[in-house]
């Protein structure tokens, strides 16, 4: 049994997650060949200051203040 573990900053919609889960289902049936009943999928979101890229909070990061904003979170001053 697949399983599958995503980690996003908060804000998705309800639809984004559906049709995300659909598709990497349907990739995981292709590329594994498991059952789609057996594929699961778990969110969890993470705020922007618990993530880092690069060595900088997803927070502090003015390169990304436009996706972290975007996601319901902001960048510090």
């Amino acid at each position: 049994m697949p399983n599958i573990r995503v980690e996003l900053l908060p804000g998705r919609t309800v639809d984004q997650r559906r049709r995300f889960a659909e598709e990497v289902t349907q990739a995981a049936v292709d590329a594994l060949g498991a059952r789609r009943q057996d594929v699961r999928i778990m969110f969890e979101e993470v705020a922007a200051d618990f993530v880092a890229n690069g060595g900088v909070l997803a927070s502090e990061d003015d390169d990304r203040a436009g996706q972290v904003a975007r996601f319901g979170g902001s960048v510090a001053d």
